[in-house]
Parts: C-alpha cells; sequence; structure tokens
C-alpha cells in the first residue's frame, strides 16, 4: 500500500503539486502566526503563552451582605453544597466561606463538557427548594472562563497631550466611568467572559439615622427602611384617550437626587408628615470595600479582562484593544487647576500579547536555526547544495500540517505544544536524509551504467527500498509516545499537546 501510494505520486506529479499546494495554503490559513496574506482566510489555531492545567470547575458565588464566615458556613456553603452534589459527574466539591460571601468550586470529571456542565448546575440552583437559603440570598454561577482567562488588566488615568500622568480625578469618579461605560464597552467585545472592575469607590446614597429622633417620633428602624424602598418605584395606571389619541398615566417616583429621600415620608402624626431628613442625614458617600488596587505605589481603579472558555486568546485581546480605541473618544476630560487638560485615557498594565510572541517567536527561531543547520550539514555531508534545500523545504511544510492537525482536533498551540514541533524537527530531518542520500546514490550507480531505467523508475526504486525501514523507525517513535496520551489530570493535559505535535509532525 504504502509503495503504491509513492508510485502513484511519482507518475502524477500535477496531483502532488496540488496536494502540496492545497496543505501549504491550509496550513497558512491555520497557523497562529500574524500572517496578512490578503487572499487566504485566516482561521488559525488558539494560542496562548502556557498550557492551561487547571480542573474542569464552575464557581458558584453568594454575597449575604455583613454576615459573618461562620453565619455564611452554616446557612449558604453548607447547605449549598450538600444540594450541588446531586449533578451527575461531579467529582468533588470545596468551599470558602468568608465575610459577607461565600464560594463553591465544583469539580467536574474530565470527560464532562464544559458548557453541560454549566446547565447543570443553572438546573439545580433554579429547583433549590424553598427556606433552604435566607430570604433575599441568590447564588450566582461565576464566568464561563478558567484560571488562564485573565489575559488584560488596564487602568483608568488622567494624562495630558504628551502622554503624562496629570492626576485630578477622584476615585469615585474613575469607579464611576469603568462601571457604566468602560465595562460595558469591553465587554462587548468578541470571546470576552466578563470584565471586573477593580478599585476605587463605589457611590451610593447613605442614610445616617439619628436613633434619638427615631425614639422620639415612636418610629422603627424597618418603618424606615420601607418607607425608603417604597418612594424609589414608578407606578403604572391605565391610559386616557383625547382626541382620538391615547395618552399613558403613570406616577414617576423613582430616586434620582438626595433631596427625593429627605422628602420621602415615613408616617404622619397628628396631620403633619414626619420625611426622612426629620429622623436622619442623606448624603452621597463610599460604599464599603475590603480591598483596593495599587500602582506604583498609588490607588487607582481598573478593570480586569476575561476571555471566554474555549475562545483564542491573541484574537480576544486583539477585540479588545479595537474596543479600546472605539470607546476612547467617549472619555472625559477636565481642565485642572493648573491650565492643563487631562484626557482619561485606558492604560494597560498586564497585556499576555507579549508573552504570546515570545512563545511563537521561540518557534520561529528554532525553526529557522534548525534550517540553516540542516542546509550546512547536509551540504558537507552529501556536497549536494540542491538535497539540503529540498529537506529543508520540508520543514515549513511539516510544521504547517501539524497546524492543521491541531486545528483539526481543537489543540491549542502554546510554549509546550510548539517544543513538541521542535522536537519532532530532527526526526524529519533525519528521514529527509536517508531518503535523498538513496535517491542520490542511485542516480549515481545509474549514470555508470550503459543502459539507463527511466528517472521516474530510479527514484521510485530508491524510495522503496528505504521506505520500510523509515516508516518502521517512524512508527517506534509514535508507540513510545503512547503512554503519554493515556496522562490524566494536570500531567494530562500539560504533556498530551507535547505528544500530539510530536506525533503529527
Amino acid at each position: 500500500m504504502l509503495n503504491k501510494s509513492i508510485k502513484f505520486f511519482i507518475e502524477n506529479k500535477l496531483v502532488a503539486f496540488l496536494l502540496l499546494a492545497l496543505l501549504l495554503g491550509w496550513g497558512i490559513a491555520t497557523a497562529p502566526f500574524n500572517w496578512d496574506t490578503g487572499f487566504v482566510p485566516r482561521d488559525p489555531v488558539a494560542v496562548d503563552a502556557i498550557p492551561d492545567i487547571g480542573e474542569n470547575q464552575q464557581i458558584v458565588f453568594t454575597q449575604w451582605q455583613g454576615r459573618s464566615p461562620q453565619d455564611i458556613e452554616d446557612q449558604i456553603s453548607y447547605p449549598l453544597t450538600s444540594a450541588l452534589l446531586g449533578i451527575p459527574g461531579v467529582k468533588t466539591i470545596r468551599s470558602s466561606s468568608m465575610f459577607g460571601f461565600s464560594s463553591i468550586y465544583i469539580i467536574f470529571e474530565e470527560d464532562i463538557e464544559f458548557y453541560w456542565s454549566r446547565s447543570r448546575i443553572l438546573e439545580k440552583l433554579n429547583s433549590l427548594p424553598s427556606g433552604l437559603l435566607p430570604d433575599g440570598v441568590n447564588p450566582t454561577l461565576g464566568p464561563d472562563a478558567t484560571g488562564l482567562g485573565q489575559i488584560y488588566w488596564y487602568t483608568l488615568e488622567g494624562r495630558d497631550a504628551a502622554g503624562n500622568v496629570t492626576g485630578g480625578w477622584d476615585l469615585q469618579e474613575l469607579r464611576s466611568i469603568q462601571d457604566y461605560y468602560v465595562k460595558y464597552g469591553l465587554a462587548s467585545a468578541g470571546g470576552v467572559s466578563e470584565v471586573a472592575s477593580i478599585g476605587g469607590y463605589v457611590q451610593e446614597y447613605q442614610i445616617d439615622v439619628n436613633p434619638e429622633l427615631l425614639k422620639q417620633y415612636n418610629i422603627s428602624l424597618d418603618v424606615l427602611v420601607k418607607a425608603v424602598k417604597s418612594s424609589n418605584e414608578d407606578v403604572g395606571a391605565q391610559t386616557l384617550e383625547i382626541n382620538k389619541a391615547e395618552y399613558l398615566v403613570r406616577g414617576l417616583g423613582y430616586i434620582k437626587s438626595i433631596a427625593d429621600i429627605e422628602n420621602a415620608v415615613i408616617t404622619a402624626q397628628e396631620y403633619t408628615s414626619i420625611r426622612v431628613k426629620d429622623v436622619a442625614n442623606v448624603s452621597l458617600g463610599p460604599a464599603p470595600r475590603r480591598g483596593i488596587l495599587d500602582k506604583e505605589g498609588a490607588e487607582v481603579v481598573g478593570g480586569v479582562v476575561v476571555a471566554r472558555y474555549g475562545a483564542n486568546p491573541m484574537e480576544v485581546i486583539t477585540n479588545v484593544k479595537a474596543k479600546i480605541q472605539e470607546i476612547s473618544g467617549g472619555l472625559p476630560s477636565k481642565t485642572l487647576a493648573d491650565g492643563r487638560k487631562s484626557q482619561l485615557t485606558i492604560v494597560p498594565f498586564y497585556d499576555r500579547t507579549q508573552l504570546i510572541q515570545e512563545t511563537l517567536g521561540t518557534l520561529d527561531e528554532a525553526l529557522t536555526m534548525e534550517i540553516l543547520i540542516t542546509i550546512l550539514v547536509i551540504v558537507v555531508m552529501i556536497f549536494n547544495l540542491r538535497a539540503s534545500v529540498l529537506i529543508s523545504g520540508l520543514l515549513p511544510v511539516a510544521v504547517l500540517m501539524v497546524f492543521v492537525a491541531m486545528k483539526l482536533f481543537e489543540v491549542d498551540a502554546n510554549i509546550v505544544a510548539l517544543s513538541g514541533i521542535a522536537i519532532a524537527i530532527g526526526t524529519m530531518v533525519d528521514v529527509g536524509v536517508i531518503l535523498t542520500e538513496n535517491m542520490i546514490r542511485h542516480l549515481d550507480e545509474e549514470a555508470a551504467k550503459p543502459s539507463k531505467l527511466p528517472f521516474n523508475n530510479i527514484i521510485y526504486n530508491a524510495t522503496a527500498e528505504v521506505s520500510g525501514a523509515i516508516v518502521t523507525a517512524v512508527l517506534t517513535t509514535i508507540i513510545s509516545f503512547i503512554p503519554v496520551f493515556t496522562m490524566v489530570g494536570a500531567e494530562g493535559k500539560l504533556f498530551r499537546p507535547l505528544a500530539f505535535t510530536k506525533t503529527a509532525a
């Protein structure tokens, strides 16, 4: 079968060249390098700096403000963990109870599909029995991302026309811009699972109650809270038809200023309304927080962009940068007291692009050096420049074919997977040297004979003579990597890509 295939391609060179051109085009389309040919559509292999060896897990996050870790453990973490144990495919469940919130880590078996596990968790959360959790407590499922999903960090900073930091923005202003403009803009970029805000102060209305006044008016704290909640709503009514035109009737009551809260009526005594401002002081202030974002010793406001599971990190970062360029024009600016203009700017301080480019550069450098060394060694050994160029030219073709296989089998390009290609280059060179040297020997022997065979027959005989031995040698190498494919857990995720690319090459 092998010899028949060799003979077919020798006799049908056009088919061989067309197949080679097809593989080259397909390989260029799937290569993780930033190649813009202009005529080949790009569908590159997902590329990252390091392999994701984390467990197949989902996170359920639950907030219960102001409660101690023990209360969180007893009333949220334990009941939720017990209820989630019945989900199919669950390997183990871990929980962490801290002040004000609970995190439950659900570890699934490795063969469980990522989004299937999320749907099972959502089904379970929606069918929790009433009374299992305290009133008003709603568990939420974490973003559809892995531990390596944090691909881009940035801060919001005021800068002048020369790019120098100017300051002039308070932390509450920056956090509001981050939460209500930048966050939503970047969340719409392709492949983004979540944009998490960090640092600054979240602005809120704060009501400081005077207990003496509450006691004087005989008003309980619950009545005050209920009055404030009731004052922040719109009321719908019927419609009125006047002169063949229909008008909507509704009561407007949403809070838009401090005065709206101050004038909210709590109760009435002796035909006199008792309002919130009569028993409390209303102001704008920062919400309580548990951490800050520090950059070079200064507190800043920023965000973390998390890539969706299965997305190409390099492509997601490109989409995020394009979206930053798009929304930057809408960021506000202000004139400072010293007359300088401070333009709010999105400044990255962690960008995985550099790590990914260095990973690709490792393969690029290794491939370039090995091609040059191959040309030099073959010229020295067999004194044939054409043979050395032929063998060296096969290396890029083989690498492109590996990228095609990686795309088909959904193997990400990372430093470990690309190392497998670099390791296999030595084997590919050995095979090329054996074939080429045998062809040259047969051509030299045939040249000394008075009656010469056709050129195609000489090449076929030379190739068929060593094809069996070459296949046996390559199969021996492939078989030696079979145990690597059987690895499970973190070890399997780390080394299986290397074994795959080495075998495919």
